[in-house]
């Protein structure tokens, strides 16, 4: 029997229960993983909550790192003793073990530690299909980058610095403008204190940005949407303060005919091929020493409500991870 964190119900961090589970043993394409760090992400805690609801009772977290104790009979290329990571759309990292398609698994370089794995696939893998796929960000490019210190941020940050991107950044405090400096940003924001959409307008002499990375959602988007310059691309991808309430298709004509998508990572990395792919492009970020892996905090497996806490209190930097 391993253990892991349970939910019955939905509801607020105190309904995150720490319980004995049966493992189980792989089918003949599934692997049995010993989990050796977790990562947390927001979705967490919208499944948590019911905002994106799943089956009850279910687990929680959707990527982690660890080493292979078994092999299904049909998995080629991946044996016992391999330390891999994965992010997967079902929720279920929140455990000391777990069973997993070995198709959703990535074995891990040498150069890759266990917790900066743990750290980066599902947030690093994010900010690839963010900056790569979703809007490719091209040199000299000006971007908005909400919550730019945070897990996905610090990472989209790094990497659309890479890219040669001035990056805007936005931040909630003077602490994590400080980072977002020390990590490469061309300006910071200090939301809500300073107007984003005056500051932006400044900062790009009235022409606005071409693209928008919001994750913040229901306070932001409109903000967000009259910082684009026209025919510019917002993309919301998370809902840190609340769902986006439907809007009308004029709202983006009569701002100068933008676009909008609200694309997950799970589309873009349907295919194996993707996956590997974009893997493959985030090792190689931190192998060259271009993209730095911020772990901010780190809980006991068995403390997930703290994480989940301090993540929606805000008082989290970089990424944070559970430690069975």
């Amino acid at each position: 029997m391993a253990r892991a964190i349970r939910i019955q119900q939905y509801g607020g961090p105190e309904v995150l229960s720490f319980e004995e589970v049966a493992t189980g043993s792989p089918e003949p394409k599934q692997l049995r993983i010993r989990q050796t760090a977790i990562g947390v992400n927001f979705i967490d805690t919208y499944h948590r909550s019911g905002l994106y609801p799943v089956n009850l009772p279910s687990g929680l977290g959707l990527e982690a790192a660890g080493v292979v104790l078994e092999a299904g009979s049909r998995v080629k290329g991946i044996t016992p003793g391999d330390r891999v990571a994965y992010v997967d759309s079902a929720p279920g990292a929140y455990a000391e073990e777990r069973v997993i398609d070995a198709s959703r698994v990535v074995k891990l370089p040498g150069g890759i530690s266990d917790e900066q794995a743990a750290a980066l696939m599902l947030k690093g893998l994010t900010a690839w299909f963010l900056l790569r796929r979703c809007y490719r960000v091209r040199k000299n490019d000006p971007i908005v980058l909400h919550s730019a210190v945070g897990g996905v941020g610090l990472i989209a940050l790094q990497w659309a610095v890479a890219l040669g991107a001035k990056v805007i950044a936005v931040v909630g405090s003077d602490e994590k403008a400080a980072l977002a400096r020390e990590y490469g940003a061309a300006e910071v924001i200090v939301s809500p204190r300073e107007d984003l959409v005056a500051r932006v307008r400044e900062i790009t002499r009235k022409r606005g940005v071409p693209v928008v990375y919001d994750g913040v959602g229901k306070d932001t988007f409109f903000a967000s949407l009259d910082c684009l310059r026209p025919r510019g691309l917002m993309i919301s991808f998370g809902n840190a303060s609340g769902p986006v309430p439907p809007i009308s298709p004029l709202e983006l004509s009569k701002r100068g005919s933008l676009y909008l998508t609200r694309p997950t990572l799970f589309h873009y990395i349907a295919k194996p091929s993707d996956r590997a792919r974009g893997a493959r492009e985030l090792f190689e970020m931190i192998a060259t020493g271009k993209l730095r892996v911020r772990i901010g905090q780190s809980y006991p497996l068995s403390n997930a409500a703290q994480a989940h806490r301090d993540l929606e209190a805000r008082r989290t930097t970089g990424s944070t991870l559970l430690i069975p």
